[in-house]
């Protein structure tokens, strides 16, 4: 596909975003009580963002303008978050984790297989080159300690010299009747063809009857074949074996991933000159526009000065630097503008003094009661959709496209390179709020001065300052309390990462995870689901709907961290069931489309390695502070049960904790930090029933 079609894609994504975001604008507004409705409306909303999300996902991945990939990166991750809103609204509201969408998919007329979220491919090719460097220190690390899996063969459990020989014998004797049985076969067959020759010359050839018995023979070979190939175009036919060539990969496969290639070193290519622009451009317009953006700065002030000393007798008190400087009072406003607001705010002011006094306390606090019954009345009743921390970021990439691209001439711009006038707005805006701060500092100093030749005053601190610095003080000696506190003591702090990353891998608790794709866990949608909840039976969840929850919950949160940052937080994930359903291939699949390190805290792993209440706070402690740092992270917990065993049965004692150590770890586990960004999944492992008490 060529880069126009790719923008065609984005246009026609883009307008379907913004009726979306419509509706949600009004929805916001209209309260509802049906839950039927309500359900359908967060299912309709869910399924459109997510056909939105397939768009924006294929479409960032092949487009090679670096501005407008900035653009759709930002829209694209807040349709994720948006997605996951309002998974989690479907969840609150039928208290179910699977949700069927049948009669909704038929009235949009959409197939079950545009519900699978797709994977961002940039979770993988952003950090491509961190997460093959990892791999190659872990190798290192594991060839060195001699844990390679790759040159250690599977343990073999030692037999007795007796059983041994024992096999050595049978294995031999075997070896030696089958040499016998051949050649007593060898001798049968010569003496066959001896006795067959003999017959044969005492009967009067016949011509005819042997060219009769050559067509026999010939005319079943032919039709045996003949039926054998039907059979096997049928079965093709009906889906039951692969075509010939299934396993080989069409002339147009192959083409599809050179260009997807040669898409990607482009984009890098792109992505390379944009950065360099970018600088060079800003040092351009310094050195050409930044005099005289600080002269009109300069001047702005100065009659804003002037102005408000007209206007009020006094010169007026300039901002500080944490409230914003000179940029709060002349945020798109000229100094006209300033004085007026002035002027507005002081009668405001005067005007509910006046009020206030004439008010009492008490009809206030009846008229609060009413309010707050009142509300709490109508919520119960009525539902709203819950704010989302998504919506604005999306409005406002929505917004950016509207006034910068939808209606872009790039005829000029076909290799889509950067626009360098883009770059111009941009970085002139950077430029002015950076010679804003420096010449708020001029103009304090100016200020000063002014207030002591016209006024001769000199500047009174103000008690607002007097306090925040106050407040600033205490606020610093809290924050020195709180970091000497023993919560947050660091136990390693004399150690590197490298030397706390090695020990994990050779202590076994951060392992190699395997190569494996989410996509490998093939399932299949449920067709029935709507029409077996209509007559109050619960379906049983398909693959597909395992998959789907673990992409949600597991993979999107831990491969953006602006997702992960404003999503609703799913700290941990149990995935219960018995052997072999796949339990630990989704495990290994979540790190595989995501980069993470796997962390195994299973307890017939730890059993052992770090003894007592202080080993096993030290070893919690190594793995988060390892985690934090080498972000995205797993923390892995096989057969989850085992850690909450009241009684250790006999046959599991030498693989599980100790009951104390097993007590202090589950205390530890329950206490341990929500630590920040993508740092940790903690995923629990369980062969027993998730209602069996445990």
């Amino acid at each position: 596909m060529s880069n126009a079609m790719y923008d065609k894609i984005w246009h026609q994504t883009q307008e379907d975003l913004s009726s979306m975001l419509d509706k949600e604008s009004q929805r916001k507004v209209e309260p509802q009580s049906n839950r039927a409705f309500i359900f359908q409306t967060l299912a309709t909303c869910y399924i459109r963002y997510v056909q939105v999300f397939r768009s924006l996902e294929g479409v960032y991945d092949q487009m090679v303008h670096p501005q407008k990939r900035a653009l759709v990166r930002k829209v694209l991750d807040g349709v994720m978050g948006r997605i996951l809103e309002l998974k989690h609204e479907m969840v609150d509201l039928e208290l179910s984790e699977y949700h069927y969408f049948d009669d909704i998919l038929q009235d949009l007329k959409l197939a079950p297989q545009q519900l699978d979220i797709p994977i961002p491919k940039y979770f993988l090719k952003e950090k491509l080159e961190v997460i093959k460097g990892r791999e190659k220190i872990l190798a290192q690390i594991l060839a060195d300690s001699g844990l390679d899996s790759s040159t250690l063969k599977r343990s073999v459990k030692p037999i007795p010299f007796e059983e041994a020989l024992k096999i050595i014998q049978i294995s031999e004797r075997a070896r030696q009747g089958r040499l016998r049985a051949l050649f007593m076969k060898q001798i049968f067959l010569q003496e066959f063809r001896a006795k067959q020759a003999r017959l044969l010359s005492e009967k009067t050839a016949d011509e005819g009857a042997a060219a009769l018995q050559i067509q026999k023979v010939w005319r079943g070979f032919y039709q045996s074949k003949k039926i054998e190939r039907e059979r096997e175009e049928e079965m093709i036919f009906l889906g039951m074996n692969p075509p010939p060539q299934f396993n080989q990969l069409s002339a147009a496969i192959l083409q599809a991933e050179t260009v997807s290639r040669l898409r990607s070193e482009l984009q890098f290519k792109h992505e390379e000159s944009y950065r360099e622009a970018v600088v060079t451009i800003k040092d351009a317009l310094k050195a050409a526009e930044g005099p005289d953006i600080k002269e009109s700065l300069q001047d702005q002030i100065r009659q804003w000065f002037i102005e408000c000393r007209n206007l009020t007798g006094t010169f007026p008190d300039f901002p500080n630097v944490e409230e914003g400087g000179s940029a709060i009072i002349f945020s798109n406003k000229t100094p006209q503008q300033v004085i007026a607001d002035i002027i507005a705010s002081q009668d405001e002011e005067d005007k509910t003094k006046k009020n206030k006094k004439k008010k009492g306390k008490k009809a206030k606090k009846e008229k609060e009661k009413k309010v707050t019954k009142e509300k709490s009345k109508e919520e119960d009743k009525e539902w709203r959709m819950a704010p989302s921390l998504f919506l604005d970021e999306m409005e406002e990439g929505n917004n950016t496209y509207k006034d910068m691209w939808k209606n872009k001439d790039e005829s000029w711009n076909f290799p889509q390179e950067y626009d360098p006038e883009l770059i111009k707005e941009e970085k002139r805006k950077e430029l002015e709020s950076e010679i804003r701060v420096q010449v708020d500092e001029l103009m304090r100093q100016e200020l000063k001065n002014l207030k002591i030749a016209v006024n001769r005053e000199k500047e009174i601190p103000s008690k607002s300052g007097k306090k925040k610095e106050g407040k600033k003080k205490n606020a610093e000696k809290k924050g020195r309390k709180g970091k000497t506190g023993t919560k947050n003591k660091d136990l390693t702090a004399d150690r590197t990462i490298e030397s706390l990353y090695k020990e994990l891998v050779e202590e076994g608790l951060l392992i190699r995870s395997l190569k494996v794709n989410l996509s490998d866990y093939i399932g299949e949608y449920s067709y029935l689901g709507t029409s077996l909840r209509q007559v109050s039976i619960e379906p049983m969840p398909s693959l597909l709907d395992v998959r789907q929850l673990i992409t949600l919950y597991g993979v999107l949160p831990l491969g953006s961290a602006s997702v992960h940052e404003k999503a609703p937080l799913v700290k941990s994930l149990l995935l219960a069931g018995p052997s072999g359903v796949g339990k630990k291939m989704l495990v290994h699949a979540i790190c595989t489309e995501t980069g993470a390190n796997l962390f195994n805290l299973s307890a017939a792993n730890i059993a052992g390695k770090y003894p007592g209440k202080s080993g096993l706070q030290m070893m919690l402690h190594v793995v988060f502070k390892v985690a934090q740092q080498l972000q995205p992270s797993v923390v892995w917990i096989g057969d989850a049960e085992k850690t909450f065993y009241k009684k250790v049965p006999n046959a599991e004692r030498k693989k599980v904790l100790l009951s104390q150590g097993r007590k202090e770890l589950c205390g530890l586990l329950h206490t341990a930090p929500t630590l920040p960004s993508r740092t940790c999944q903690y995923l629990k492992e369980s062969r027993r029933s998730p209602f069996h008490e445990a």
